[in-house]
């Protein structure tokens, strides 16, 4: 009986929280916002800007869409923020349309630049070759797409996939004379949930399914640092090298020093570690996290008022 009531309240509780702390979909409307801007009539840039700017709890990221959308149509600087994501789409359609726009970058993505040295012939080259790029990224490829390249491959990455599917459902939304609508990020509800369950001392299985679930599934033990690079060589691109990060700052954590990452994947993926395991995780960067789960302290909190009440 016991079990029942527990699967009742779980099943009460999920939209709760969800829909209280679980934070947008960035990537899609990034890819929404992107089609608005370079392909959108007056009207759908216009909602892209009320839309935005209604939003509560914007991450980094779509703050830093928000911006674009207000100055993309002019002569000022493009300022992607710390959105390697939206540098790279918008850099791929100025080089393309001969825009000639001038990019401001902030945070980490800044140092990260520095190595993005691909050339305006990438605006030429195949989605395959795109791919195979020494960084491994598909974003280049997704601004391929973005920018109005047709061709499709099969078995695309994870974020590729998710570029496919916005410009059919884009063009869709527009062929009936309707406005795109936002989504919740699956990828950090589904860690939510599982981190929710193991605050419950469940076992409960998690399948990572794409980049951005390296650091949670390493963490709780769910892939290895190995799988990891087989599966996603891009992760040394991003915020940080994850697979060195990660592994740097789980020591650090066990041992019950500072964690100084500024990533944060990183910084999400270790405060919940130490929830589960009872460990006292000390946080350097708290607003790492603002990038992309600014609600993310609220609902640690919601979490540790569940441990608190059982």
């Amino acid at each position: 009986m016991t079990n029942k009531i527990e699967d009742i309240r779980q099943l009460q509780e999920k939209p709760k929280w969800a829909e209280e702390y679980i934070p947008l979909d960035k990537s899609w409307i990034i890819r929404m916002g992107v089609l608005d801007l370079l392909f959108g009539d007056e009207n759908r840039k216009a909602y892209l800007k009320t839309f935005l700017g209604n939003q509560k709890d914007l991450g980094g990221d779509l703050l830093a869409l928000k911006g674009v959308s207000e100055t993309w149509d002019t002569n000022e600087p493009v300022d992607v923020g710390e959105s390697a994501t939206l540098y790279r789409i918008l850099q791929f359609a100025s080089r393309k349309f001969n825009l000639n726009k001038e990019f401001v970058t902030r945070g980490t993505l800044t140092e990260r630049v520095r190595n993005m040295t691909e050339g305006s012939e990438i605006v030429e080259m195949s989605l395959n070759e795109l791919l195979n790029l020494p960084k491994k990224t598909s974003q280049w490829a997704t601004a391929s797409v973005l920018c109005g390249n047709t061709e499709r491959i099969s078995n695309p990455p994870h974020h590729l996939q998710v570029s496919f599917e916005a410009v059919d459902y884009w063009n869709k939304q527009k062929e009936q004379g309707k406005i795109w609508e936002a989504r919740p990020d699956e990828t950090i509800r589904k860690q939510a949930e599982v981190f929710l369950e193991l605050m419950r001392r469940k076992d409960v299985s998690f399948a990572p399914l794409q980049a951005e679930d390296y650091c949670f599934a390493y963490t709780f033990g769910y892939m290895t640092r190995e799988e990891g690079e087989m599966k996603w060589p891009e992760l040394p691109g991003h915020e940080s090298n994850r697979f060195i990060e990660m592994e740097n700052m789980l020591w650090k954590a066990k041992a019950g020093e500072m964690i100084d990452s500024k990533d944060h994947r990183v910084v999400q993926a270790l405060v919940m570690w130490g929830l589960v395991n009872n460990k006292d995780v000390k946080i350097l960067n708290r607003d790492a996290v603002n990038k992309t789960w600014p609600k993310f302290w609220d609902f640690i909190n919601y979490a540790k008022s569940l441990g608190e009440s059982q």
